[in-house]
């Protein structure tokens, strides 16, 4: 017992003495590229992410995020389903050039909606796998609510120039983790916004803000992102 004992206030102590080193109040910055298709005359298509995210404006690398899965797309109906695989490296705040690697697979639900004229919403519904170095493996839920409002067309075909907000929740399936450690049921949130401009039809780039806040920590991230479909 009192060896146990040792090893969870070690555990806690260095836990907590690795997030207070993260400055909660310098903005880090995420360059993110998403592309999707669909094959010809085909219910199939191809979806992913290429996301480099930093502790700081650049250099300090918080993940480097590489994403991609299948998507099908149901007769008649308007809903978008993805499996798909990701990898992820993260890194430590700060000075430590040491990383952390983790290998993901995820199911995800992709529902569009028109509210009126020109408030497009998606909702997003995701489950992963996560196989993260030197923990047990893990599930975790992930919702996400879209919404893009043009602001000088109805569209957001070429031109447009339109509000871009969303806000995503993340839920732990499991709390423990492996060698005595554990995670809370709540894993993290992240509200944002943004403004976006259509280069055209089926190109976007988009500048914002997201505020992301776990149990341990709250930090705000600038955002410049470009949406394609190929």
């Amino acid at each position: 017992m009192p060896k146990q004992f040792y090893l969870l206030i070690s555990t806690l102590f260095f836990t907590t003495l690795s997030f207070s080193q993260i400055n909660e109040d310098k903005t880090g910055a995420w360059y993110m590229y998403f592309w999707n298709t669909t094959f010809k005359e085909s219910n199939f298509g191809l979806q992913g992410d290429v996301q480099y995210r930093n502790w700081n404006l650049g250099g300090d690398l918080e993940q480097l995020l590489l994403r991609g899965g299948l998507t099908y797309s149901p007769e008649n109906a308007n809903i978008k389903f993805t499996l798909g695989y990701a990898h992820i490296t993260t890194g430590d705040y700060g000075d430590s050039n040491e990383t952390v690697g983790e290998s993901r697979i995820y199911q995800e639900a992709l529902l569009p909606q028109l509210v009126g004229s020109r408030f497009y919403l998606t909702h997003r519904f995701r489950y992963e796998q996560r196989w993260v170095e030197e923990q047990d493996m893990r599930t975790r839920f992930r919702y996400n609510l879209f919404l893009n409002v043009p602001l000088n067309q109805p569209t957001l075909s070429k031109n447009a120039v339109y509000v871009a907000l969303y806000n995503e929740l993340f839920i732990n399936g499991e709390r423990n983790i492996g060698s005595g450690n554990s995670v809370e049921l709540f894993d993290r949130n992240r509200f944002y916004a943004a403004l976006g401009y259509s280069l055209k039809d089926n190109l976007r780039l988009q500048l914002g803000y997201m505020e992301q806040t776990t149990n341990s920590w709250s930090k705000g991230q600038i955002q410049l992102s470009l949406h394609h479909t190929l």
